[in-house]
This record gives C-alpha cells, structure tokens and sequence, in this order.
C-alpha cells in the first residue's frame, strides 16, 4: 500500500500530469482538497473508490482516513492544488505517515506561479534585468516567517517575486518593496489562475492595492512583482542562442580554408 501525494496544477484539468493522472485512476481511494482541486481531476477516480474532500478536515481525521485504506491494502491518491512541495502542508503528513510506516511517494504539479506567467506569455527571469525567482508569502493570520524571510530582506535582491497567501496584505507589499523596486515597479495580481474565472490585474507598487480593493478580490491569487515583469523592449538576448557563444552543442566553426 502506498500514500500517492499528487500535484494537480493550478486549476485546468489539462495541466495535471500524466502520471499523476493515472495514479488517481487507480488508486481505490482519493483525498482531495476540494476548495482548490477541481472535480473533473478526481472524477478520474475508480467509480467504486472512497472520495473525500479534505477541506474541512484536521490533520488527525486526514491521517486516519489513510490508516483505514492502509488497513484494508488500499492505495491512496492524495491530490494537492499546485506542486505538493510549495504550501502544501504535506511536510506534517509525511512526518506522520514515517511514524506510522505507511509508504508514500510524491509526483510534481504544475505550480501556480509557471502556470500564471504561461497565462501572461511571460518569462520571469530576463537576461540583466532580473535571473532570480523568489516564491514566498507573507505573515497574516498563518504561521510566522522565518527570521530573515521577510519582503524587506527578500527585496533587496531586486529578484522577481512571486507571493503567495497575501492579497490582503497588499500595502504592507508596498510598503516594505518600494524602497527596493520604486514606487512604479510592476505589479500582476493573477487570481483563480487554470480556472474558468480566472482574472489577472496589472500595475505598480503605487496603485495594485486600490485596483485589487476595486475589484473586490480577496482570496485564491499570487502577486507578482519585479521588473522582469515589463521589461524594457531593448533588453539583451540570452547568449544561449547567441551566434558568438560557443558551447559543447555548439562548438566553435572552423573556417574553411581558402
């Protein structure tokens, strides 16, 4: 018996990988988180297999559920919204799962991050503006940020930021990043990203919050932040195509000889 944890992706259906997919075709119970997964992914489910929405649900009735289908030799889709290794809270269940003895295995999602700047047409890391992706939150109502995880530090690296579980944190974001990034640096609220309503509000550290306040969005959405964002039209090509960047794939040509 084996605990499959599973990425879904962010939303569409289609972005869920194919092993992940027939993993959940297979396995004689599912658990999944309803208020990001969406039904169409575990309605790939056997149709004699136990599915359950673990939204409303603690850690201890979630494990439980797993002891019941380890018990009866049954495997365990257990779907997460995303990629399982980014705020999935699958840490806590694997500690748990070591102790038990319950076997586990983990196949990657689509996080919403790649799958918003897909949307966008996008690429996060332009040569010479910005070539560091930094994925975090914010502090609110969740757990603390460790010391020197907070924007302020983060900021200072000019990296492009892509910050999750905050949008009603958006002036305290301003705050801490404009010193960084300048009060026009550009700003992409993406909400419900892969999902049929999903929506994306764009402008700067100065105006993102009263646009988001207007929009009334208050919850499932990434902000993104950085230069890499808008940049310039005449910033540099990677040398990674370039004609002059010699490589093992691509080595140096000979000159005829004349």
């Amino acid at each position: 018996m084996t605990v499959h944890f599973i990425g879904a992706g962010p939303g569409d259906p289609d972005l869920i990988t194919v092993r992940g997919l027939k993993l959940i075709q297979s396995c004689q119970v599912c658990l999944y988180a309803g208020s990001l997964v969406p039904e169409q992914i575990v309605a790939a489910a056997p149709e004699s297999a136990t599915v359950i929405d673990t939204a409303p649900m603690t850690l201890d009735e979630i494990i439980a559920e797993i002891q019941k289908a380890h018990a009866a030799g049954h495997d365990v889709a257990r779907v997460h919204s995303g990629d399982p290794s980014i705020y999935g809270a699958t840490a806590e269940q694997m500690r748990r799962l070591d102790a038990l003895g319950i076997d586990y295995d983990v196949t990657p999602g689509v996080p919403a991050f790649a799958a918003a700047a897909a949307a966008l047409k996008s690429e996060l890391t332009i040569p010479e503006v910005a070539q560091t992706v930094i994925v975090t939150r914010t502090a609110m109502q969740s757990s603390a940020m460790p010391n020197n995880e907070d924007l302020d530090t983060l900021g200072r690296s000019g990296a492009t930021l892509a910050i999750h579980l905050s949008i009603r944190n958006l002036r305290e974001i301003e705050r801490q990043l404009t010193p960084h990034y300048g009060a026009d640096c550009p700003v992409i609220v993406a909400y419900r990203v892969g999902w049929p309503d999903q929506a994306f509000i764009h402008g700067t550290l100065s105006t993102i919050a009263e646009k988001v306040r207007a929009s009334k969005i208050t919850r499932t959405a990434l902000i993104f932040v950085g230069h890499a964002l808008k940049p310039d039209a005449d910033f540099r090509d990677s040398a990674l195509y370039d004609a002059d960047h010699v490589h093992v794939l691509r080595p140096k040509k000979k000159k005829k000889a004349s």
